[in-house]
């Protein structure tokens, strides 16, 4: 099976699912389709690939962060059942992927179970840990499990509990996968332990979780959760250890991202004033509802989120992929052109020289004519074309390369180097001014799935808002 039939398929059957969670995704899923078709054909997407499983279609939860930072606790609290172990120490060293399950039984299921089902985010992971580092994909289990559980709380959302952050013997791999989950995520929560009052001490985690959610433009999902923090309430500084980590978050270049205290209260020992002990309680609990209710609202904000997708794809590549390509290829087109002249002008005056020091001269030159009875003649001006092609095509593909390496291959839209040299190949002429698979025809299919995205809106909103009042 080819890498497109495999993708083809892949979205067949998660067309088939949404078609029992949520039936307005399928036609969603069908306007991602023709958004590959336009990238495909451009060369921002390779066969095998959809902008489609590049997000997740269920709500996604995760939570990272440094080991006893109290990870598990709050998912076994929000849960309402004991899934994970708790400790000090490193419980657990691979990604947990919880989700809902219909019968009264809950199930622990190998990293398989996520690798080979293309419902899920991890869908064929093992080939990018394999990437990574060499004879790790093999070895998938070690890496992921899944927990299908009978908790109301995951009806309708996957949740993913992350191994400590901070020390792993597979950290290569480890961070690729955390990558992969924050890329995918809806909500990230992230756990720091008040006990540890110096953020210095946990400067890895800040510089890779928090200088990753710089570079997104999504930085808001990023709630900071600082765990344990009724360890403080005998000296009474709550405020001063929030703002400490919170200068930290800042110092990292993110001052985005709510920061939300946290302890359980089954295991806290309350401090002799009552009256600082209500306050630490009382601000617990209201951090704790604030969070639980952003978790439930990411139902919504996924749907919205998976079609407003559609629009911001199709306006990045109508106005950055294509605009970039275009400059590249006018770039690409004068170094041709400046190159093809220096070797025109250097192959006439080495014959020049040639004829000038022997006395040769074709008689082709003074007589056209003659080059249909004089063959010999005939196949040096072939000869003399073909150098001159030959040393076309070689300066195209080094130009080519040259303006190749200064284009971004990571661009959420796609691969612009990729379309640019696709846009470069032999047997598309230097001449042509906008990018292989761009035009009007093309721009106006954009055109219709921003307008197709506009109808799914305003069908979501009928769900939520009708502003003339009609409730019929």
């Amino acid at each position: 099976m080819t890498p497109a039939q495999r993708m083809k398929q892949r979205l067949e059957s998660l067309q088939t699912h949404l078609k029992k969670e949520n039936p307005v995704l399928v036609a969603v899923v069908d306007r991602y389709k023709k958004l590959d078709a336009v990238a495909l054909k451009m060369g921002l997407l390779k066969p095998g690939e959809s902008y489609a499983t590049q997000i997740s279609w269920w709500p996604l939860i995760s939570v990272l962060g440094t080991f006893s930072a109290g990870k598990s606790s709050f998912i076994n609290s929000y849960t309402g059942m004991k899934l994970q172990d708790t400790g000090n120490q490193a419980v657990d060293d691979r990604f947990t992927v919880i989700s809902y399950s219909s019968d009264d039984k809950s199930r622990t299921l190998p990293g398989i179970a996520l690798d080979g089902d293309p419902r899920f985010p991890f869908y064929q992971i093992s080939e990018e840990i394999e990437q990574v580092t060499e004879g790790e994909g093999a070895k998938i289990d070690n890496y992921l499990q899944m927990k299908v559980v009978p908790s109301e709380a995951l009806r309708g959302k996957i949740l993913i509990d992350s191994p400590g952050f901070d020390a792993d013997e597979q950290r290569k791999s480890t961070l690729k996968l955390t990558d992969h989950i924050i890329d995918l995520s809806d909500l990230v929560l992230v756990f720091f332990d008040a006990r540890h009052p110096e953020p210095g001490a946990m400067q890895d985690t800040l510089e890779h979780l928090v200088k990753g959610a710089q570079r997104r433009n999504d930085s808001s999902k990023f709630l900071f959760i600082l765990n344990q923090i009724d360890t403080s309430a005998k000296e009474d500084n709550l405020e001063s250890i929030v703002a400490s980590w919170h200068k930290a978050l800042v110092q990292c270049g993110l001052s985005t991202g709510r920061f939300y205290v946290m302890f359980n209260k089954d295991l806290a020992v309350p401090v002799e004033d009552e009256g600082v002990w209500n306050r630490y309680v009382s601000k617990r609990d209201t951090d704790y509802a604030a969070i639980t209710a952003r978790m439930e609202e990411i139902n919504v904000e996924r749907v919205y989120r998976l079609i407003g997708n559609l629009e911001t794809l199709s306006n990045q590549i109508e106005q950055q992929a294509v605009p970039l390509v275009s400059v590249a290829r006018d770039s690409w087109r004068k170094r041709v052109f400046f190159f093809d002249a220096i070797a025109l002008g250097s192959v006439t005056l080495g014959l020049g020289a040639l004829a000038w020091t022997t006395g040769w001269l074709p008689q082709w030159l003074t007589n056209p004519l003659s080059l249909l009875t004089d063959f010999f003649s005939l196949g040096l001006l072939v000869a003399f074309l073909l150098l001159l092609l030959f040393i076309h095509f070689v300066i195209r593909g080094w130009a080519a390369k040259g303006v190749a390496k200064k284009l971004s291959n990571e661009a959420v839209y796609g691969d612009v180097s990729n379309a640019f040299m696709k846009s470069t190949r032999p047997w598309t002429s230097v001449l042509k001014s906008g990018p292989v698979g761009w035009s009007k025809r093309v721009s106006g299919k954009l055109f219709a799935i921003r307008n197709d995205v506009d109808q799914f809106v305003q069908k979501l909103n009928d769900n939520f808002s009708r502003p003339d009042g009609d409730n019929s």
